[in-house]
């Protein structure tokens, strides 16, 4: 006999199990089906952010982090320390931990929010009176049929073709966070988010990291003023960043892996490394869903075709996140899976992509949410622009950490924030402030006249806002 939901939700990554929990909160109810695995064979949901994404990442940036301070910055504070040294298996455990964490807090969530969980992978059966019949397999087998199915299934790592993933030699984002030891030397394909932070992290570390990028521009989607403030420290500290470059052969010996590969000028050349990640992108994760058996439509890379409200060509199907069209990113997810309970529920669930801000935790780090200065330009749309240092910023002085700056884009005519971009401390926190302005169609002047707590990151948000109408206070 079949279990009855209102509601089944196949996967349980950030855009799954917010969808879950908010479905359950309208008075649904609620199943969620997962196959992620922690080292014991118990559940692990969160998905790839929780369990090889987001998450983990953080943890090892944090611990790579304080391990570059006390190397070389604990000095210029007047703390003096020697024979520093990190304990890798220690970090990884903690990384572990925190995961752990996370994985038992949606768990906890489910439980308080009445919402049933299966631990399996759950794929379409068949449409059957009044909904869909859902089988969990992997575990313990079951057979559920709710009225409105929503697919959160993410994505997964793109291989790059002749370099299969083994995630002992070449790498995924999975494998690179399972590094056991610092390598003598790390390539990475692909200088995007997961390139740039998994470099940062085992270069603070000790190895020589080089990045070979195919894009004959340095983090492409990003402004270019701020790209190329990024490229310029990221190069100081040490990194390479081969840029334009195509990459030929690649073999995997037992102690390590030859890249072959062409630069800029067209002058062969190669890589040997002790371990290679590859970060090219990621695709829809649609194998073993069963999308054919009820006629479910995808489009040529997998993903499931939706409209702006994320309806599939199926009624009573939704999906949310990676598997659909729309840039792959956690809150991203989470947003569609609130507005697609809502919707759910006879309510106007809200997402605007125009708002949707982006992170790159790197050091120093990379945020940005609107309109780049290039795309404005290509649109012929008329802007103003202003920008101011951290360098001139006292709160960024006292942290001992002055690299970048705040970029503020606004209509020629209107002064409406188009675009705010960060390259420097804290640009992950201090993107949220603007995310709110450019929801409410704020102008640079609204921004330039709100009174910010001195001294503090966020001074130099108020700056740029005042530099778009040459008005700086401090610069």
């Amino acid at each position: 006999m079949s279990q009855q939901f209102d509601v089944i939700v196949i996967g349980a990554g950030p855009g799954g199990y917010i969808a879950a929990i908010r479905a359950a909160q309208l008075g649904m109810r609620v199943a969620c089906v997962d196959e992620w695995k922690n080292s014991t064979g118990g559940p692990a949901p969160g998905g790839t952010c929780t369990n090889v994404g987001c998450i983990p990442s953080k943890a090892l940036l944090q611990s790579s982090e304080h391990f570059d301070q006390a190397n070389h910055h604990f000095a210029e504070h007047g703390i003096s320390v020697s024979d520093v040294r990190m304990d890798v298996a220690k970090m990884v455990a903690r990384k572990d931990s925190v995961v752990k964490q996370n994985n038992d807090g949606i768990l906890y969530l489910f439980k308080k929010n009445k919402i049933s969980f299966f631990h399996g992978r759950g794929a379409f059966v068949k449409a059957v009176d009044g909904g869909y019949e859902i089988a969990v397999s992997g575990g313990k087998e079951e057979a559920l049929v709710g009225k409105q199915i929503v697919v959160a299934t993410g994505s997964t790592a793109r291989p790059l073709p002749g370099a299969p993933f083994d995630e002992q030699m070449v790498l995924s984002n999975d494998g690179a966070l399972r590094i056991g030891a610092v390598p003598k030397k790390l390539g990475l394909i692909g200088s995007g988010v997961i390139g740039l932070e998994m470099g940062s992290v085992w270069r603070r570390l000790g190895a020589e990291v080089t990045i070979l990028e195919a894009l004959p521009e340095f983090l492409g989607v990003v402004d270019l003023q701020i790209a190329k403030e990024a490229h310029k420290a990221f190069l100081k500290q040490g990194l390479k960043i081969e840029l334009g470059v195509t990459v030929g052969a690649i073999k995997v010996g037992k102690k390590g892996v030859n890249v072959a590969w062409t630069n800029a000028k067209g002058e062969a050349q190669t890589l040997d490394v002790d371990k290679l990640i590859i970060s090219i992108g990621r695709v829809p994760n649609t194998v073993g869903l069963n999308a054919q058996a009820v006629g479910l439509k995808l489009d040529a890379r997998g993903a499931i075709e939706v409209d702006a409200q994320c309806r599939s060509n199926l009624p009573g199907v939704w999906a949310v996140g990676d598997v659909v069209r729309g840039p792959m990113l956690a809150h991203k997810a989470e947003e569609e899976g609130v507005a697609v309970a809502e919707r759910m529920a006879g309510q106007h669930g809200h997402v605007n992509f125009n708002t949707i801000p982006w992170v790159i935790y790197t050091n120093p780090e990379i945020a940005w949410v609107g309109q780049t200065e290039q795309q404005l330009k290509a649109a012929g749309r008329a802007y103003r622009a202003g920008s101011f240092p951290f360098l001139a910023n006292g709160r960024a002085r006292a942290l001992g950490d002055t690299t970048g700056m705040v970029k503020m884009l606004a209509d020629a005519v209107t002064d409406e924030i188009l675009g705010v971009h960060i390259v420097g401390p804290m640009a992950s926190e201090l993107i949220a402030e603007c995310v709110v302005a450019m929801e409410f169609r704020a102008s640079s002047e609204d921004i330039a006249r709100i009174c910010h707590a001195h001294p503090s990151l966020s001074e130099a948000t108020k700056e740029a806002a005042l530099a778009v109408d040459k008005r700086t206070l401090n610069f």
